[in-house]
């Protein structure tokens, strides 16, 4: 059976991004620029997917090509004309449009047949022993469900026992959201080229890409030279990020935290911010909760500072304090709103987050210093929208959120999306399926606050906070998987990731990782 577990070698993917149609525009820019013709580069992106299968699948004997009516078919004639070149046995099934192919898939259509190929209609029945199947149904271009007769090939494809290899992208998946509002391909690996489409990162890509490759085709030297509109972060940046301390730093150089929330039966949520910011690195710790969880806090963890929250310890810890966090196990009753309308006029860098969300959708206003970290179902609230509308475009709900609250905004999930109002947007690549468990919102919000206090950036203390809070969870879903995994695990590990300088990452225990 198929892992779908997305996974790769970080080393090798770049992490710039770029919209799905800048990509087709740029195609034909570098093509002409270096004077190659888009037939060409067709040839280059099916030597590369022919290459991965090889590599992946050495054994294998009985290649079935799936050819759509489209560009991404004709990378797929291509592989099909390779396999058969190397004494392959290839099936090849086409799906034929009511429209001429375009002139390089054509190339390719003819080449195949004047190798000897055979192109079988869709319809058939497939052949008894198959070893591998490439996916060339859909590319980049999809931009709806895909229609009869690709759903029928697709089902077939899961179904079947042997892996499917993706070119370019599964079919199915939308290359600019990672939406799958269709049939979709579950591929083992995805082959994808020239540069990384945001919806291989984010959406339910995880779901469908499987072990991703990317191949620029020979266009690296020329993409260098281009301005990437989007950012893939993972743990390689977190040393550009957390640099080594000064010898001679104290407590008071790594930023005075205060979090606000632990309505009554709650205390764990403030308890996990708390310990988290200590483990992130801040310098000093102050928790402002119920009195009840005043005794259960200092004990679990006695290094935080703790206090009933009122007026009056509300308005001198935010005299005191460099950064606020402000909303785990806040609840929304009178005591959570009186603290977050005190705390809206606070005028350092501050980060909002669950039940302070659902009190802004309630009063929305706008904040410039403010680092909001939505999941899905806070985001629709604050957007006035569905759950189905954020997941649909997940880029394009992020941005909306800055435009409407300002500030920087993490809209979690799988593929974390981090959008500011200087048009900075970013994608998350750490993290894994263990996180789907209470309290990880809650350390998250702990980890960038203390970087927040640590003078980075709100952009970039939200950028690194979630490399690192999803790079701890890897290291220990390398370790022990991911089912099971609590948010407090994540401590023993999180105070390595965030010391980049004593831990290469990546050549830990993170580095057989699924990401």
């Amino acid at each position: 059976m198929t892992d779908h577990t997305m996974k790769k070698n970080p080393a090798s993917i770049p992490h710039s991004i770029w919209h799905a149609d800048d990509i087709r525009r740029m195609e034909r820019e570098a093509a002409d620029s270096l004077g190659l013709t888009l037939y060409e580069l067709m040839q280059r992106a099916g030597e590369a997917a022919f290459q991965v299968t090889r590599e992946a699948y050495p054994n294998a004997q009985h290649w079935l090509v799936l050819c759509g009516h489209g560009n991404n078919g004709g990378d797929g004639y291509v592989v099909a004309r390779l396999a058969k070149a190397q004494g392959f046995n290839v099936t090849l099934l086409a799906h034929e449009g009511d429209k001429p192919l375009p002139e390089e898939a054509q190339q390719a259509h003819d080449a195949w047949l004047n190798a000897g190929g055979v192109i079988h209609a869709a319809d058939i029945n497939w052949p008894d022993s198959v070893d591998v199947i490439i996916d060339a149904l859909s590319g980049t271009g999809l931009k709806n469900a895909p229609r009869e007769p690709l759903p029928a090939l697709i089902e077939r494809a899961n179904s079947h026992p042997a892996p499917t290899i993706a070119i370019d992208i599964p079919s199915g998946l939308l290359a600019q959201t990672g939406a799958t509002p269709g049939a979709v391909i579950n591929a083992a690996h995805t082959v994808t080229f020239i540069a990384l489409k945001p919806g291989l990162l984010t959406g339910k890509a995880r779901d469908v890409t499987g072990r991703l490759h990317v191949n620029a085709l020979g266009l690296d030297d020329w993409l260098a030279g281009q301005n990437a509109p989007l950012q893939r972060f993972d743990a390689q940046q977190l040393a550009h990020w957390l640099t080594p301390r000064r010898p001679t730093s104290h407590k008071g150089s790594h930023g005075r935290l205060v979090i606000i929330g632990g309505d009554h039966g709650t205390a764990g949520a403030i308890r996990m911010a708390g310990e988290a910011a200590l483990r992130a690195g801040a310098g000093l710790v102050k928790v402002l909760t119920r009195s009840e969880n005043i005794a259960p806090v200092l004990t679990a963890r006695p290094e935080l500072m703790v206090d009933a929250l009122t007026p009056q310890t509300l308005e001198g810890s935010l005299a005191w304090a460099d950064v606020v966090v402000i909303g785990p196990g806040l609840g929304q009753q009178e005591w959570g709103k009186k603290a977050l309308q005190k705390v809206e006029n606070f005028r350092k860098p501050m980060l909002w987050d669950a039940d302070a969300l659902n009190l802004l959708a309630i009063n929305p206003d706008k904040r410039h210093n403010r680092v909001i970290t939505p999941h899905p179902g806070e985001a629709a609230r604050l957007l006035g929208c569905s759950i189905a509308e954020i997941e649909d475009d997940r880029l394009l709900c992020a941005q909306r959120l800055v435009k409407r609250y300002g500030g920087v905004v993490v809209l979690k999930g799988a593929g974390t999306v981090v959008a500011a109002e200087q048009a900075e947007l970013g994608i998350i690549d750490t993290g894994n399926a263990g996180m789907a468990s209470g309290g990880m919102g809650d350390v998250l919000s702990g980890i960038i606050g203390a970087l927040l206090g640590q003078k980075l950036t709100p952009y970039d203390a939200a950028c690194a906070g979630c490399v690192a809070h999803g790079a701890a969870a890897d290291v220990l879903a390398a370790r022990f998987g991911t089912r099971g995994m609590l948010a407090t695990d994540l401590f023993t590990t999180l105070q390595r990731i965030v010391n980049p300088d004593v831990i290469d990452v990546y050549h830990d225990e993170s580095s057989n990782s699924t990401t």
